[in-house]
């Protein structure tokens, strides 16, 4: 395993152009101000169900949460930064990194991870709106990739600082949506990118829950491996827009 993040010698396979939305089209980031006082979170590391597993990295899963689903559903909200004021002030958010292995099993948790501070919480907390989430990423993931949790966070909110998304209030209103439409509508915002680097996942009812992008060991988007988890093409989807 590397100590440090590989470089990104060259840019995304896809070339990111910035483009102008409705402002439930995307994360707006540049919405969010940091609370005041970040809370506090706990230690989290491996378990008898989810054990250590330090093995090779062979690409990577870029995970996107649509925020207004988790929002609009009380189970789930449980933290007020994101969904506060009707959730209105997130569109996609970043869920996290994940590095994936060759096979079905994927790193994690590969060294013990202490309490991140709150400067770095701070720091990502407009991109990923949860501290606890936070550090979640951090020990399952980060500690995989790197000794330094801010080399994490940094080159996972590169990548998704320069994603583009299309206007989701528009596309929740198109008849018989499927979930290749989300796929594709997803990769028509970002030039070069294809509806089979990503998967979707829906959440029960038929609600659009996340997109994860796949990626290679040097962070180009690439095509998902077959076989892997998401929802079939052809199922109908549904997207859950920002409360009033």
């Amino acid at each position: 395993m590397s100590d440090w993040i590989l470089p990104m010698h060259r840019p995304l396979a896809f070339v990111l152009i910035a483009m102008t939305f409705a402002p439930t089209a995307r994360a707006q980031a540049w919405q969010c101000r940091p609370p005041s006082t970040i809370p506090h979170v706990r230690v989290e590391g491996a378990t008898a169900r989810e054990p250590k597993r330090d093995i090779p990295i062979a690409g990577y899963t870029l995970a996107l949460t649509w925020s207004p689903h988790i929002c609009a559903h009380a189970s789930r909200a449980g933290d007020a930064f994101r969904c506060g004021g009707g959730g209105k002030r997130f569109g996609f958010t970043l869920h996290g990194l994940w590095p994936d292995g060759a096979g079905k099993t994927w790193p994690q948790y590969c060294r013990p991870a202490a309490s991140l501070p709150p400067p770095v919480i701070r720091a990502n907390i407009c991109s990923t709106p949860s501290a606890q989430l936070i550090q979640h990423e951090w020990a399952k993931h980060g500690t995989c990739m790197t000794t330094r949790p801010s080399a994490y966070f940094d080159q996972s909110r590169k990548l998704y600082e320069k994603l583009n998304f299309p206007d989701m209030a528009i596309l929740s209103r198109r008849r018989n949506l499927l979930v290749r439409d989300v796929a594709n509508a997803v990769a028509a915002a970002n030039p070069g990118m294809r509806a089979n680097m990503m998967r979707i996942t829906v959440a029960r009812g038929g609600w659009l829950d996340e997109i994860w992008l796949c990626l290679d060991k040097r962070f180009r988007a690439v095509a998902c491996k077959a076989g892997s988890s998401g929802a079939r093409p052809a199922l109908p989807i549904k997207i859950q827009l920002p409360q009033a």
